[in-house]
């Protein structure tokens, strides 16, 4: 299994100096791919709960780095490691504006983007943008068809509910032939997307047996569509402590270990974990890192 890391960005890691030193030393310790994700907007009362047990967003979400700025400065670090957003919630961006930064992005990571795109569960943040709650679905599959446009051939041209782009030409394009995309979700809507429209399926860490499913489901619907299976990227926010549970993300880093290793048996290549929720200070997140990385 590829194993990666979710850079400094939340809370107390919020800070842009830290980015570069994290992302080096990752890569030197091993870490396949280097990941960060999206908040817009902290609601002091949210319109939407969080997707926990207890509905309350976490605190470290109320101070963030913008992903792509965090990415960039990852990039200029480092020389191997895989550059993903887990997630970018697309229908809160106009897609050319989009697809100008990722472009922009793989050619001065030569090619190591993965773009790893969302929905966003929170409703405050589709209003502090301006984009309709409901059309959220329909924003993210034309969203998609945006960026298969700017990223084919020149002469680009979209013409769609939401967007219209005159014909044109879109420079400079991705290093990648094929930009990856990837998308998030587990609701029967979201992996019917998943496998009809995506390269891969940023997944969650479900019970081995629900996992299972989930990934038979994802290579039937890619199936129907006449499609390769998608690939996987496995996320967790560990929370690191001594005693071991029934949850794969809450224990010691040896369960955390076997968790992965089973998921790696179901056929998960790519996994990473965020230590943002666990770690108290940057040199534990390293520390925590590099205990994780031997262990896997």
């Amino acid at each position: 299994m590829r194993l990666g890391l979710a850079l400094p960005q939340f809370g107390p890691f919020a800070d842009p100096a830290l980015i570069p030193l994290v992302a080096a030393e990752a890569e030197a310790l091993g870490f396949e791919s280097l990941w960060a994700g999206e908040r817009v907007h902290a609601p002091t009362a949210p319109l939407t709960p969080y997707p926990s047990a207890d509905g309350r967003m976490p605190e470290l979400f109320r101070r963030g780095l913008d992903p792509l700025l965090v990415l960039t400065a990852a990039a200029t670090a480092t020389g191997r490691a895989r550059l993903g957003t887990s997630t970018l919630n697309a229908p809160l961006h106009p897609p050319i504006q989009l697809a100008r930064q990722l472009a922009g992005l793989d050619r001065l990571s030569n090619g190591r983007v993965i773009a790893g795109l969302g929905l966003s569960w929170s409703r405050d943040e589709y209003d502090a943008v301006g984009v309709p709650w409901r059309e959220r679905g329909a924003r993210l599959d034309e969203t998609l068809d945006v960026l298969e446009h700017l990223f084919g051939p020149d002469p680009v041209e979209h013409r769609g509910r939401f967007w219209t782009i005159s014909p044109g030409d879109f420079q400079p394009k991705p290093v990648q032939p094929r930009l990856p995309i990837y998308l998030g979700g587990v609701s029967p809507a979201a992996l019917r997307r998943i496998g009809r429209r995506a390269d891969g399926w940023l997944g969650v860490p479900l019970p081995p047996d629900r996992l299972r499913a989930t990934l038979g489901t994802l290579a039937d619907q890619a199936r129907q569509a006449g499609r390769s299976p998608v690939a996987t990227a496995l996320r967790l926010n560990p929370r690191i402590q001594d005693e071991r549970t029934d949850l794969p993300d809450v224990g010691p880093v040896d369960q955390l270990a076997e968790y992965l290793g089973r998921a790696a048996e179901l056929g998960v290549a790519d996994a990473f974990v965020d230590l943002q929720f666990t770690a108290r200070s940057t040199e534990e997140l390293l520390e925590l890192a590099g205990r994780i990385r031997e262990a896997v």
